[in-house]
C-alpha cells in the first residue's frame, strides 16, 4: 500500500501522474518472456488504451510536446539555437547521458511512474524484435489502428501492440497509420545530435536506427 497516494502498489502497474499531481492507476506491464526479465508497458505514455497513439516527446523532454514546434530551437539541450548546438551539447552530456543513457531526471517514463518504470534502452528495443513473434496488424480489434503486435514466443496470449503513432514534426503529425516511432533512452554515440529509436513501416522494423533528437515519437516505459 502507497499511503501517500492512497493506493494499492502492484508491481506490474505504473502509477501514472494525472492533472494536478494526482497518481492514478495506469497501465498494464507484461511479461514475454524475454531473456532479460524485461516487462512491457500495454499502452504507450498518456494513452489510456493500446490502441490510442499518447504523447509525443522531444528526446530528453519530460513534457509532452502539444504546443511548441517540434526543431532545434526547442530541443532539449540545445541552448535554444535554432540548429544542432554541439557546442552546449558537449558541455552538458555527461550530466544528460552518461554511458550514452539518460539519467532518470529526463527519463519521462521513469518521472511519470515515480520511478517504478523507465525508458527502454535501444538494447532493449533489439531484445524485444529478437526474442518475439511479430506481425503488422491492419484495423487491430476493429479500433481502426494499425501497428505491429509484438508476441511472446513462450505464451502466445501475452503481447504488446504498438499503434502507428507517426511522429510530430514542426507543428503537425505526419504519417500516423502507416509509421511509428517510439524513442528509447540511448544516444547514438556516433552521431550525438541524434538518439536511437524504435522505428517501423508498414512492412519492416528496425529496432536500432537513430533520428535527430528534436523529432517527437512515442514513449513506451518497462520494468526490470
Amino acid at each position: 500500500f502507497d499511503a501517500a497516494k492512497g493506493t494499492l502498489y502492484n508491481p506490474n502497474v505504473s502509477y501514472i501522474k494525472g492533472n494536478g499531481g494526482v497518481y492514478s492507476l495506469g497501465y498494464t506491464y507484461v511479461d514475454l518472456g524475454l531473456p532479460s526479465g524485461t516487462l512491457w508497458a500495454k499502452c504507450n505514455i498518456g494513452a489510456a488504451s493500446e490502441t490510442e497513439y499518447g504523447d509525443y516527446y522531444m528526446w530528453g523532454s519530460t513534457t509532452p510536446n502539444t504546443t511548441d514546434e517540434c526543431f532545434w530551437g526547442n530541443a532539449p539541450f540545445n541552448n535554444g539555437t535554432i540548429c544542432y548546438n554541439s557546442t552546449h551539447f558537449d558541455s552538458v552530456k555527461d550530466l544528460i547521458c552518461p554511458n550514452g543513457i539518460l539519467t532518470k531526471e529526463y527519463d519521462i517514463a521513469y518521472q511519470s511512474t515515480d520511478g517504478k518504470a523507465h525508458m527502454p534502452t535501444s538494447k532493449q528495443f533489439k531484445e524485444l524484435y529478437d526474442n518475439t513473434k511479430h506481425e503488422w496488424i491492419e484495423d487491430f480489434n476493429g479500433s481502426g489502428v494499425n501497428g505491429w503486435k509484438f508476441i511472446s514466443k513462450t505464451d502466445t496470449s501475452k503481447y504488446v501492440f504498438f499503434p502507428a503513432n507517426g511522429h510530430a514534426y514542426g507543428t503537425g503529425v505526419d504519417n500516423r497509420g502507416s509509421f511509428g516511432g517510439y524513442w528509447s533512452s540511448s544516444l547514438d554515440i556516433n552521431y550525438p545530435d541524434s538518439s536511437e529509436y524504435l522505428h517501423f513501416g508498414t512492412k519492416y522494423i528496425y529496432p536500432q536506427v537513430s533520428n535527430s533528437r528534436y523529432h517527437g515519437f512515442g514513449i513506451r516505459s518497462v520494468m526490470d
